[in-house]
């Protein structure tokens, strides 16, 4: 679609990046035709990842930005996150995490494109799918469907025109100087359409209709959505979209989400994705004639607060992505990525400027090639069988394909790049935060912890009555994770003097947890999982004589975000039975006293205000493993700049607070199931998020991500609210003042990718080991260097039996340097076995 030219605006900078020039301040065209985007008249290849504003702070973004743009992306992709951009309607909130403007411009200066995601649905594991609480009370609402109130009533229309507008009035489209390139409309809606009929038919057209009637001047797509019309872009989403067509030859193939690993929740083990596999999807799609892939996450970061989604979403939102939690490059999944992105934009050129031609190789195997003319392509060979590798033969030369791989020739001869064999640099501990670890303990001597115990059941004078259960959102509007459900049992029969009456009580949940006291003492604690957030808890009770008191406290872990009429999902306390052996009493329809909250949120009990507020008791021996209690302390934080991380193993479940900015959520007794998981996952064949688990038996985390920037000199401030029960005095903080790196690399490497050159023969180029070292960092040790036939992994080679100590070598070349390069050459290295495959591994220590 042709999108109208406008007049050039004032240049006020010029960026040079990988031979094209990103004019600030210049005005740029945006369109596209069947092959691809066409930016200022000339068809690109891009690179996207996603970075989501809020899951990170301000301070940060410049860096994951700029990590990014190494690694070798074009374009940023964020969501923009409704529920908190409107938490009251008509108030709008644009500060903080939640600048938008400010992240665009942030985008804008590293010299990179935008594709922002309006939505206004997210999904995105973002509570209650990003859209906000208030929607939801309109009366006659009906969500992402033909209805009058979502629609034209305008809320929906209203909030896409906000954010459109916000983005004219800072110049922030292409068209006017800015960074954004592309805008998104709905999110993934044909993966529930078929749950709203024609309504939802109806509703695709409309929702489309209006974002092109907004005029940004730069396309629109609309992701997994097959019935997308004409005037959008329909994208792929998944963890393959090689076979991914378009619903109009006049459109491009793109790929919006990418998977490079899968969300975390509470009680599941941890899922990632082999760069292997994940390189083999990218480049399988640009092979096919893909032209613009986007990554999902790129950077994950935290789901700070109560912003994940649900059921059961955790705080940390790794995914991991290259770029890690805490802003630490993820190797060697953010390294092999790079190599691809070179070796791709090298075939550039070609992709953009022809169709591929297809030749089978053999069974599962086969190239696509790109011409320019009869004797200048490039190619990409592709082996999709998961269990063989093969050698196969093209133009006349054999070439080796490991299973399940891909391998790139940007001038159809020589091998630059192969989706299976990973030459870049490795790292340990990428989250563990062993170094420097600071316990809470060396800094409480004179702060010792203070402790409110929260009352059970009905604490203030906000309570109300029902008389049946009442369903926990509607009642709660989101304003806590808790609603207290309150009721009395009189037993009238004579039971014998000191002689309890034993019941079975059985409650029915919607979700996500509940905790039960019999006459203020606890009695029993369920729970759901993400999947399915229900649960029946039974448990046998004895009953005094007379009036008895029961209480439950139902909680929330996340409003859901995704599936058919999600937001109509329910929560809370469904059904309660008592029952013995002879008769069932159904108590859903008895006499109910609710209270919205705890008494500690009513008091502000996380807020830095209350630190020395006599609500607080001090004590020598702070109660441990009770349940609903606050606890508070004052720390020093670990010394240096990095970010920080907070170890809660010791804990239950909770929130957390550090100066008053809300952590988030915690759920360190979850324990996922101990079996399904495995230290090497095998790359090859399809890969699903239950494909590749670890840390099984584990709690999903233990460790809490609290931004450098959130603390200050001297004392801090933390607050936690344990609803569980857990130990606060074996809490600890700790940052990274370094880090391990290592690299293996054989003879038979080719040489690193961005040292190819067309039309040069890379038979009298030699491969090379690199180590790089994050910025602010140098390689300080050397711990081990061996060259000829070295085995292990990064942490634990070994020699091989043939072996030549280059350490020396090594350590010339590389210590005190942020990074350095090896050539992997007999005149460099020597010869210790003549005749044999050699390979050089190298461990070596990065810190400040």
């Amino acid at each position: 679609m042709e999108r109208k030219n406008v007049l050039v605006i004032v240049l006020s900078m010029v960026l040079v990046f990988e031979g094209y020039y990103f004019e600030r301040g210049a005005s740029t065209t945006v369109s596209y035709d069947h092959k691809a985007l066409v930016i200022d008249g000339k068809r690109r290849i891009l690179q996207s990842g996603s970075i989501h504003y809020p899951r990170t702070t301000p301070e940060i973004w410049p860096e994951i930005i700029r990590k990014a743009k190494e690694g070798g992306l074009d374009v940023i992709e964020t969501y923009v996150f409704w529920n908190y951009h409107e938490p009251v309607k008509g108030e709008y909130y644009f500060e903080g995490r939640f600048d938008l403007v400010r992240f665009v411009k942030t985008v804008q200066e590293a010299g990179l494109y935008v594709h922002l995601r309006i939505g206004p649905y997210a999904c995105a594991e973002w509570n209650y799918g990003g859209f906000p609480m208030w929607l939801h009370f309109i009366p006659g609402i009906k969500f992402r469907t033909t209805n009058e109130f979502f629609k034209e009533s305008n809320e929906m229309k209203l909030f896409l025109t906000k954010i459109v507008n916000l983005m004219k009035d800072e110049n922030l489209f292409a068209t006017q100087g800015g960074p954004i390139i592309l805008a998104q409309v709905e999110n993934e809606y044909g993966n529930v359409e078929w749950a709203y009929g024609v309504s939802g038919e109806l509703y695709v057209k409309w929702a489309a209709e209006t974002a092109v009637s907004l005029n940004t001047t730069v396309p629109w797509v609309m992701c997994a959505q097959a019935d997308a019309p004409d005037s959008v872009i329909n994208t792929c989403n998944g963890f393959y979209c090689d076979r991914f067509t378009p619903n109009s030859p006049s459109k491009p193939k793109m790929w919006t989400e990418n998977y490079v690993g899968w969300f975390l929740a509470f009680g599941y083990p941890v899922p990632y994705r082999p760069v292997e596999d994940l390189a083999f999807a990218v480049a399988r799609f640009f092979e096919t004639g893909g032209t613009f892939q986007n990554y999902y996450m790129y950077f994950g970061g935290t789901n700070f607060g109560r912003t994940a989604g649900g059921p059961l979403v955790a705080t940390s939102y790794d995914y991991d992505a290259p770029i890690d939690e805490y802003g630490f490059t993820s190797q060697p999944k953010w390294g092999h990525l790079r190599n691809l992105h070179k070796a791709i934009k090298h075939c550039e050129e070609y992709l953009i400027n022809a169709d591929p031609t297809h030749l089978s190789l053999g069974l599962k195997l086969e190239a696509h090639v790109y011409y320019k003319t009869s004797n200048d392509c490039a190619a990409f060979l592709a082996n999709y069988g998961s269990s063989s590798d093969a050698n196969v033969t093209f133009n006349g030369k054999s070439y080796f394909l490991p299973a399940w791989s891909v391998s790139i020739l940007p001038d159809c001869k020589n091998v630059i790049f192969n989706t299976a064999k990973v030459v870049s640099q490795k790292t340990t501990g990428s989250t563990s935060f062993t170094h420097s670890t600071v316990t809470i303990e060396n800094f409480l001597e004179a702060d010792p912890w203070g402790w409110y115990k929260e009352k059970v059941g009905i604490g203030n004078n906000n309570s109300f009555a029902a008389s049946h259960l009442l369903e926990q959102i509607n009642t709660t509007k989101d304003t806590s994770d808790f609603l207290w459900y309150t009721t009395s049992v009189n037993v009238e029969e004579n039971i014998k003097k000191r002689k309890a009456k034993e019941l079975q009580l059985i409650i029915g949940s919607l979700g996500h947890a509940a905790l039960v006291f019999v006459n203020k003492k606890p009695v029993g604690f369920g729970y759901g999982n993400h999947d399915d957030a229900s649960f029946v808890l039974s448990k046998k009770i004895h009953l005094k004589q007379g009036n008895n008191i029961v209480d439950i406290l139902s909680m929330m872990v996340g409003l859901q975000n995704y599936g058919p009429w999600f937001d109509i999902s329910g929560a809370g306390v469904s059904s309660v039975i008592f029952s013995d052996l002879k008769n069932s009493k159904n108590f859903s329809s008895a006499e109910w006293i609710y209270q919205v909250g705890l008494e500690g949120e009513y008091l502000g009990l996380d807020k830095v205000s209350l630190a020395n507020s006599s609500l607080w008791i001090q004590g020598n021996y702070v109660p441990i493993n009770q349940s609903l209690i606050w606890y508070k302390t004052s720390f020093s934080p670990p010394e240096g700049r990095g970010p920080v991380s907070l170890n809660l193993s010791s804990m239950g479940k909770g929130q957390a607070w550090v100066n008053g900015q809300h952590v988030g959520r915690y759920w360190c007794s979850y324990r996922s199931s101990s079996t399904g998981c495995s230290d090497n996952c095998d790359y090859r064949g399809a890969y699903d998020s239950w494909k590749c688990l670890k840390k099984c038996g584990q709690p999903a985390q233990v460790l809490y991500h609290v931004p450098r920037n959130w603390l200050k000199p001297g004392k801090n401030l933390l607050v936690l609210h344990e609803e569980l029960g857990g130990d606060p005095s074996k809490i600890s903080f700790s940052t990274r003042s370094g880090q391990k790196i290592c690299a293996h690399a054989s003879e038979s490497d080719p040489p690193p990718v961005d040292t190819w050159k067309p039309n040069k023969d890379l038979t009298y180029q030699e491969p090379s080991l690199q180590l790089n070292c994050e910025q602010g960092w140098t390689i300080t040790a050397v711990n081990f260097a061996s060259f000829g036939t070295p085995k292990g992994d990064c942490g634990a080679f070994i020699r091989g039996s043939c072996h030549f100590d280059v350490l020396s070598i090594v350590y010339k070349g590389c210590v005190g340097k942020s990074g350095c390069s090896i050539p992997i050459t007999m005149a460099e290295l020597g010869d210790p076995c003549p005749g044999v495959l050699k390979s050089l591994a190298v461990e070596a220590f990065c810190s400040a």
